[in-house]
């Protein structure tokens, strides 16, 4: 067997491991992601210039002093060359010069709570244009977006018509994710309790994926939706169907569409409760929790003193899901051994069952005591 035929043979596990890559972010479809490709593959010709060099003179090298060669010259007593020196240093500084530049402009410029200045690189954003808003709220495991101009909202599935700027709003309602459509733009974490932005235009008519790209349980593979790209009439239509076929989300629908599940169907919703959104990202959508923005409130005036012992029950969110048995198999049992917690007996309505009550007062502190004097300034 030939040599070429050997190095084909060699190169068909790489091809088949290549087969599998789906190069979506190279071929990106809106001008946020394309400006995004253009830097990594800058940023990488950038790097290139030193690498490729250093792997051919090392090979050189390797070859021309090889053992075999007595016609190379043999100077054991080498020990400095300043022609050497320079192209060593100096040569890889300009490269980072270069490349310290193109990343702090691109960091401005791309920094996704950045409002959109332009369409594509071939025109500027009108004057006129009224940004369209989407609302978005990571579920387990599925995703919630709403349409606050339109009246809308929907599960697992968006649109967008093309060439119109995207004002992306993002939050979560339990566990920490991130929003990704490598098409349309870089991902964006979502944090329960934190509203992040993305500011974002799709270029091309399409149906693109979009997915979670941060681990958060164990449906997280399938926490995927689709994006589509339309024109201005196939949006109103897309529009028109969400609000002919949809149902109400009311807070109830809500509590209700919060519990984990995997494989979520799309489903349209035509009226949406006043405030819904709001009340997901401060964590007060369950009657009678406290709000985060009132929470804050109370903090920055120097705490509610003795008084706000009795927050305590409106401020507990996160175990919301145990306490309704709700929750779903821990993502690690059955190797980790633990246990989900909805099989756990709930502390707070069954302390003798081998659970202690965590008190977090300071020591010495009784109930009725007022709150440490830092807190009452």
């Amino acid at each position: 067997m030939s040599s070429r035929s050997l190095r084909a043979l060699a190169f068909l596990p790489v091809a088949a491991l290549l087969s599998g890559c789906n190069m979506v972010v190279m071929q990106p479809a809106g001008d946020i992601a394309t400006r995004q490709r253009d830097l990594i593959v800058a940023s990488t010709g950038l790097m290139l210039l030193i690498i490729l060099p250093v792997i051919a003179f090392t090979l050189f090298f390797a070859w021309r002093y090889r053992q075999s060669n007595t016609e190379a010259e043999y100077d054991p007593d080498w020990h400095h060359s300043t022609q050497l020196e320079v192209l060593i240093w100096s040569a890889p500084l300009v490269i980072i010069i270069a490349l310290g530049a193109l990343t702090w402009i691109s960091t401005h410029t791309l920094d996704p709570y950045r409002p959109l200045s332009r369409i594509d690189a071939a025109r500027p954003l009108p004057a006129d244009v009224k940004p369209l808003t989407v609302e978005v709220v990571a579920l387990d495991w599925k995703w919630l977006f709403f349409y606050p101009d339109l009246g809308i909202a929907t599960v697992n599935e968006l649109a967008a018509p093309v060439d119109v700027p995207i004002n992306f709003k993002i939050t979560s309602a339990s566990m920490m994710n991130s929003f990704f459509i490598p098409a349309l733009a870089g991902q964006i974490y979502a944090m329960a309790g934190m509203e992040t932005k993305l500011h974002a235009v799709i270029n091309k008519e399409g149906v693109y994926e979009g997915f979670s790209a941060n681990y958060s349980g164990e449906g997280f593979s399938r926490m995927n939706f689709k994006f589509y790209g339309l024109t201005q009439d196939g949006f109103d239509q897309w529009v028109a169907k969400a609000k002919s076929e949809g149902k109400e989300l009311s807070r109830d629908a809500y509590i209700a569409l919060e519990k984990p599940s995997e494989r979520e169907p799309v489903i349209y919703y035509s009226t949406v409760a006043p405030g819904l959104f709001n009340a997901i990202l401060n964590m007060c959508v369950v009657e009678g929790k406290m709000c985060m923005g009132e929470m804050m409130s109370i903090d920055s005036k120097g705490g509610a003193g003795k008084e706000s012992h009795a927050n305590h029950d409106r401020l507990r969110y996160d175990d919301r899901h145990a306490v309704r048995g709700e929750e779903a198999q821990a993502a690690t049992f059955p190797a980790s051994e633990k246990k989900p917690r909805s099989q756990e007996v709930d502390r707070a309505k069954d302390p003798a069952k081998g659970h202690e009550h965590h008190d977090h007062s300071m020591p010495g502190m009784k109930h009725d005591d007022p709150a440490p004097a830092q807190l009452n300034r």
